[in-house]
């Protein structure tokens, strides 16, 4: 069957909102998916007998899995229909999640989380880039903002909830409830969601060239690195947030669920500004914003105990966080050729799920052996990292750039037919 054509955007055309709320959605549902076993550490230990850090790694196993399989699958399916993979992954998403409502030991919820994870990853891959192909390139900032409210959501709606619902009704029927609004999507998806034409034509004249001698590949292993330190940082700390708050924060376990969403309420305010300033600050709002991240990791490790400076710092850490998915995404589809944004983003996604799964690795040997206490001070000292990188990298891509002009300056103008 042949895919239909859709011609590349133009700043005429309205701004796909329909196709780009479905898109939000979707991250939605993948995001609440991936991270809803943080919220409900406790009792999923509890009822498989294992310890919160064994729960902890099935943030590191659905990473991992994404790590693993991202690149290849994106390889693999490249000059596949893109809303076609949409709908595939949906359903692998599907069946994920049921399984691990349903499963008997630890080990058959390892199996479900590889499932989800290998579904993720292509997920991401597509996803990532498809709002860049729905509008034209001076609005790209705007469309990724809007897709990101998806995973914004997430935080503010998804794992709070998800973790007030598996307090009251069991782990296990809040993945039921992912999986019955996955399906529902999928129905929106096959009605809603526009085809695009993902392929990029030579132009006359032009030679093919490897993906990996394009120009932008510089650009796009930059903002690579960092989000991989990025992530890494926050959530060694933040996968482990239930035991911080229930132990040296002193919140009541059923209280937990409101702390969370106070935090995620905070992150879709950094959303909105991320949508505003990322287009007119690229280079400068990443590393200021995680600059900030880090200062609010100091001080919750500082201040446990104080309420009011904690709750304080929980919200301005959700802020300063929320928008920096949204951020970096919006970077990778600035810095990278319109031929490098699908495999871009796949890439994007592997490295996300590193910092990830480190995290949650390091942070459950952390817990394990020094203590929750220890997760923000090292969660501080790695973003700290990750400012530095920022700075320093962006200012060697923006000498490059400069050169790169300078050179495509001095060379003569062809004549005129």
């Amino acid at each position: 069957m042949s895919t239909p054509h859709t011609s590349a955007p133009t700043s005429s055309q309205a701004f796909p909102w329909a196709g780009l709320f479905t898109l939000s959605a979707l991250i939605f549902t993948s995001v609440t998916s991936e991270w809803l076993p943080t919220g409900l550490l406790p009792e999923i230990a509890a009822e498989l007998s294992v310890s919160e850090s064994q729960v902890g790694l099935l943030i590191t196993i659905f990473a991992a899995t994404v790590v693993i399989s991202t690149a290849p699958l994106a390889a693999l399916t490249r000059n596949q229909p893109r809303k076609k993979l949409v709908i595939i992954v949906l359903v692998v998403f599907v069946i994920g999640n049921l399984l691990a409502a349903v499963a008997p030991n630890y080990a058959v919820l390892v199996i479900a989380r590889i499932i989800g994870g290998l579904s993720h990853g292509l997920f991401w891959a597509v996803v990532g880039a498809y709002s860049a192909h729905l509008v034209p390139p001076h609005q790209v900032g705007r469309a990724v903002a809007v897709t990101s409210a998806g995973a914004t959501a997430a935080f503010v709606l998804g794992v709070p909830v998800g973790t007030a619902l598996g307090h009251a009704l069991g782990w296990r029927l809040a993945f039921v409830v992912i999986a019955i609004i996955i399906a529902a999507l999928t129905i929106m998806v096959v009605r809603i969601l526009p085809p695009v034409d993902h392929q990029q034509p030579l132009a006359t004249g032009e030679i093919s060239i490897p993906l990996r001698k394009d120009r932008s590949v510089p650009g796009v292993i930059y903002v690579c690195i960092l989000v991989a330190l990025v992530m890494l940082g926050h959530n060694l700390f933040y996968t482990y947030i239930v035991p911080y708050l229930i132990g040296p924060a002193g919140i009541d376990t059923g209280a937990v669920a409101g702390v969370l969403l106070i935090f995620g309420a905070a992150g879709a305010l950094g959303l909105a500004l991320a949508g505003l300033l990322v287009d007119r600050f690229p280079r400068s709002i990443i590393p200021v914003t995680v600059a900030l991240v880090a200062i609010c990791a100091v001080l919750l490790a500082l201040f446990p105990a104080e309420p009011a400076i904690m709750f304080t710092v929980i919200v301005v850490w959700g802020t300063a966080f929320g928008g920096v998915p949204a951020m970096m995404q919006t970077r990778l589809l600035q810095l990278a050729s319109p031929r490098m944004r699908d495999v871009g983003s796949a890439y994007l996604t592997t490295s996300f799920n590193i910092g990830i799964g480190g995290g949650a690795l390091v942070g459950g040997i952390l817990l394990d052996n020094y203590g929750v206490i220890s997760l923000p001070y090292v969660d501080a000292a790695i973003l700290g990292v990750a400012v530095v990188f920022a700075i320093i990298g962006g200012e060697l891509l923006r000498r490059r750039a400069a050169r790169t002009a300078a050179i495509r300056d001095q060379q003569p103008t062809p004549p005129a037919p």
